[in-house]
């Protein structure tokens, strides 16, 4: 296994002159499943998107370095990060309806995934066993079916299964969960713990939501008015929060009734 951190980062980032991360820095070694939790408007998606360098197809600018698989990226051009988004760093985001195309094929959408990479044709029955790793039906008529035909919880396992295609050193998540019911949810969530300790795969799992990242996660960040107040292992966030702003978020959450 490779010394590197499957990612490393120290950035900061801003739409026009308003400042939205303060120099934020995070390690995730290899295995590691980092949980990242805060609310709406604390730098989330704008972490995200600045650790993918797309903000700026947002109108956004980063600052800082990123270093994904031990390669530095910030300097790099777009089409040198064409070849790093999904080969170093898988994305899974919030909504399958809205990232993948609803008229595509399953297996249109696997072969692009897996072109956009590669030039020689996909093993024989590869196809299949990344579909069976996610729990779906690695069956040809699973492969035949359009992604507007998949349930919710289906097609949240097909954008990971795409995330994982190229076994990246990381993978981030973007709010993976919060478009789908409970029971999907927390299917999920065990899918992605099941992927972590099967494939040693490195994961940043953004989230609003302590109580469900907390359940698989290996350490919490708390980010909060864009910087990173508090950080450690959810047992120690969950029983002994510092940061004034955590000791809220621990206090909010739900109490087993009786």
């Amino acid at each position: 296994m490779s010394n590197h951190a499957a990612l490393e980062f120290r950035i900061s980032a801003r739409y026009g002159e308003t400042e939205v991360l303060h120099d934020v820095a995070g390690r995730i070694g290899p295995g590691e499943i980092v949980a990242l939790v805060g609310l709406s408007g604390s730098g989330k998606s704008t972490l995200a998107l600045s650790l993918l360098r797309l903000l700026e197809y947002r109108g956004g600018k980063t600052t800082g370095t990123v270093t994904v698989g031990g390669r530095e990226t910030s300097g790099l051009s777009e089409r040198e990060m064409r070849g790093i988004r999904g080969k170093l760093i898988g994305y899974v985001p919030q909504s399958p309806a809205a990232a993948l195309n609803d008229r595509l094929r399953v297996r249109t959408l696997l072969a692009e995934t897996w072109h956009a990479h590669e030039t020689n044709p996909a093993p024989a029955g590869f196809f299949t066993r990344l579909l069976e790793s996610v729990q779906l039906p690695g069956d040809a008529a699973f492969l035949e079916r359009r992604a507007g035909e998949l349930s919710a919880g289906q097609g949240q396992r097909l954008l990971i299964g795409l995330a994982i295609l190229h076994k990246p050193a990381v993978i981030l998540a973007d709010e993976p969960t919060s478009s789908l019911d409970a029971i999907t949810q927390a299917a999920i969530l065990k899918l992605f713990g099941e992927l972590n300790r099967a494939s040693g795969i490195a994961m940043l799992f953004i989230s609003h939501d302590l109580l469900s990242v907390a359940s698989i996660a290996h350490r919490v960040e708390i980010l909060h008015e864009g910087r990173i107040v508090e950080s450690g292992p959810p047992e120690t966030i969950f029983r002994s929060p510092r940061h004034p702003f955590t000791q809220k978020l621990v206090e909010s959450m739900p109490r087993p009734l009786g």
